[in-house]
């Protein structure tokens, strides 16, 4: 068997470049309201990006450029892994993108609005065990064996790789914020404490303090009106809002699984599938590529 040149492999790089790049292009526009949603956001991201550089906001204008380039993970993962994201799954990703990104970093929705992290946190939930769920189906070999498995059993892996990721998520903001000095667990003004660590007996007797009005630290009032907790409410608060999100899908996950299909919900159409024939724009590139190369 003749061994390739080095020209000839790089030939075949650049064919396999551009079939990746057509695909691309033929699953923005597959679904007509998923391709107006990532074209209007990627005009809205585009026009925070001017107005960043504008402000010489340089560490916004990152946040905009990471946000175009994550609005193409959607249309890459399913062109790349050969799955379909149904419209209803693949909306909801790109406008969680741009409400995490362009909405909470960079207009700072975190601080002027009340809830928006608690908001994400519980749609991350609800999209992660629906992914959980899907792993069972997408690597199942054998599509007859899906429904033959406890629908008990498909509903904990949903939950499960949920709360992994909630978990997993949490251990990446306390780096950053204790490696690089950021503060992604945002703190919480309390107003009591309970703690052994002023306990002088060294019985591991609880010391209260209520009714906690100012804080000094070297002195100086924090002017907070209240202790300052830094991090651990903000966490538990975000694992448990996870917490329901994942339950809310797992609970539809179980009942679409014990029905065998039969009964779906509006939960199951954020469940990915394994692409058909018609839908594998790669996979057509390719074949219609070795059909004109054959003589």
């Amino acid at each position: 068997m003749k061994k390739a040149t080095k020209a000839e492999r790089k030939q075949v790089k650049k064919r396999e470049k551009r079939n990746f790049r057509q695909a691309m292009e033929k699953e923005l526009r597959e679904h007509r309201s998923s391709f107006i949603v990532f074209y209007t956001l990627r005009v809205l991201v585009i026009v925070a990006l001017v107005r960043q550089m504008m402000l010489q906001n340089f560490e916004g204008a990152f946040f905009c450029v990471l946000t175009i380039l994550l609005l193409y993970v959607p249309s890459w993962i399913q062109v790349k892994l050969h799955i379909e994201l149904p419209p209803p799954l693949e909306i909801t990703i790109l406008c969680f993108i741009f409400a995490a990104e362009i909405l909470g970093e960079v207009n700072a929705f975190y601080q002027l609005i009340p809830g928006w992290d608690t908001m994400l946190h519980t749609l991350n939930g609800f999209l992660a065990a629906a992914v959980g769920f899907s792993l069972v189906l997408l690597l199942n070999d054998d599509e007859r064996l899906t429904f033959d498995l406890s629908p008990f059993f498909l509903a904990l892996v949903a939950f499960c790789f949920s709360m992994t990721i909630g978990v997993l998520w949490e251990f990446f903001e306390f780096s950053m914020d204790w490696f690089f000095h950021t503060d992604m667990q945002k703190d919480t003004v309390i107003h009591a404490i309970y703690t052994v660590a002023l306990d002088t007996t060294n019985t591991n007797k609880v010391i209260a303090i209520p009714g906690i009005q100012d804080v000094a630290v070297n002195g100086r009032s924090l002017g907070l009106g209240g202790y300052l907790d830094i991090g651990l409410i903000d966490t538990m608060k975000d694992l448990f809002v996870n917490f329901i999100g994942a339950v809310v899908f797992s609970v539809a996950g179980f009942f679409y699984a014990r029905s065998k299909g039969r009964k779906k919900n509006a939960a199951l159409s954020f469940v990915p599938s394994k692409k058909t024939a018609e839908q594998d724009y790669l996979q057509q590139l390719k074949e219609q590529e070795n059909g004109e190369a054959q003589p």
